[in-house]
């Protein structure tokens, strides 16, 4: 029985388990088969045909994210046919639209005219938002395709920006299905799936119109499944570009309960961008609108910077000392006349969790109450 769980992959003889296809059993051991359309815990397509792999005895090259792993299999992942395979259909997707981010053919002085223009408004034009993490440039880069030789296809549909989260540049869509899986498969909103057919196949919300006016609740899911630059974060798309030296730091979501694992993007000191953590529970990488975009408060210039005490109807500045001692004066008075359970604390989903810590211990071991509430809850 044991025997029959064996295949041969690159030479080496390797364990799988029922079930699992050939993609899965090269992950789990280290090896690398690329792929842009393979989406973890959504039904595998093989629509990019990145992952195709030869197959001892098929006619065909298969795509190891739909075959299944099959006893005495002999698979060669990196041979001279599929490397040949990888490249053509590379080149193919560059030219399914306005994919610009390869210039290693320009010289000097068009890298500098490149940069230059870049700078100009104009939605990105004439640079990809997405360069420097895009899937499909690192394969590229990673196959040696300088160029397309197909004459790049032209698309008709213009740049969507009319929500305020997301834009979406159909020109840069490779059709991998990525985004509409992540919506339809994990996230279960089903806001988006194919449209039309042929040259003029798209990715279209219900009755072909904009997200704000469709069933999308703007969860950004599909933008984090997005392996190109057709789906980027509206804020990004204005400039506010992440730098890949952004470091990341992990945390807890703090607008509800659920615990919602993600990845602060910091930049210069400040949060550029949020992405869920991918593996970890209770999310896998998922995050609502509000724990993927709402982080502009944090570096808001209209935050209070002074505690303020309203006196005659009209606010005034005050010191800490001052403040705290007006709280302080007023919630003793208050505990001694009518006792501690007079006393309600709400907190916020727009401080750390770790201020919430304190505050909920602060109402239960200083005034004694437990009447804390959160209005992440309400």
């Amino acid at each position: 029985m044991e025997a029959e769980k064996l295949m041969i992959m690159d030479g080496r003889e390797v364990r799988f388990s029922p079930g699992e296809t050939i993609l899965q059993v090269a992950q789990r051991q280290g090896i690398d088969i690329p792929t842009l359309c393979y989406l973890k815990n959504a039904t595998p397509t093989g629509a990019c045909r990145i992952c195709l792999v030869e197959v001892e005895g098929a006619r065909n090259l298969v795509p190891a994210c739909a075959a299944p792993a099959a006893p005495n299999m002999v698979v060669r992942t990196e041979s001279p046919r599929v490397v040949q395979a990888r490249r053509t259909n590379i080149e193919l997707l560059l030219s399914s639209g306005h994919h610009n981010c390869l210039v290693q053919d320009l010289g000097m002085d068009d890298w500098t005219d490149f940069q230059l223009k870049a700078m100009e408004p104009g939605e990105h034009r004439d640079i990809c938002p997405a360069y420097g993490q895009c899937r499909l440039q690192d394969l590229a880069v990673r196959y040696q395709v300088k160029a397309a030789r197909f004459k790049p296809a032209e698309t008709e549909c213009a740049i969507e920006t009319v929500n305020p989260f997301i834009v979406r540049d159909f020109s840069r869509c490779i059709l991998c299905g990525r985004c509409v899986q992540a919506c339809n498969e994990i996230q279960v909103n089903r806001a988006i799936s194919f449209g039309y057919r042929g040259v003029k196949s798209k990715i279209v919300a219900k009755g072909d119109r904009p997200l704000k006016d469709s069933d999308c609740v703007f969860c950004g899911e599909c933008v984090q499944a997005c392996p190109v630059g057709a789906l980027v974060p509206k804020r990004e798309m204005l400039g506010e570009r992440v730098p890949q030296e952004a470091r990341q730091v992990r945390t807890t979501c703090s607008y509800c309960g659920v615990g919602c694992q993600m990845y602060l993007h910091i930049h210069d000191n400040k949060v550029a961008r949020v992405t869920g953590v991918e593996g970890v529970g209770p999310n896998d990488g998922s995050l609502c609108v509000k724990g993927r975009y709402g982080y502009d408060f944090i570096n808001s210039p209209e935050r209070l910077t002074k505690p303020l005490i309203r006196e005659d109807g009209r606010f005034r500045e005050a010191s800490w000392d001052e403040a705290l001692g007006l709280v302080s004066d007023r919630l003793g008075r208050i505990k001694a006349e009518s006792g501690p359970d007079s006393v309600g604390v709400l907190t916020s989903a727009r401080i750390t969790n770790e201020e919430n810590y304190v505050v909920q211990k602060f109402a239960r071991a200083v005034i004694g109450t437990n009447n804390v509430d959160h209005c992440a809850r309400l």
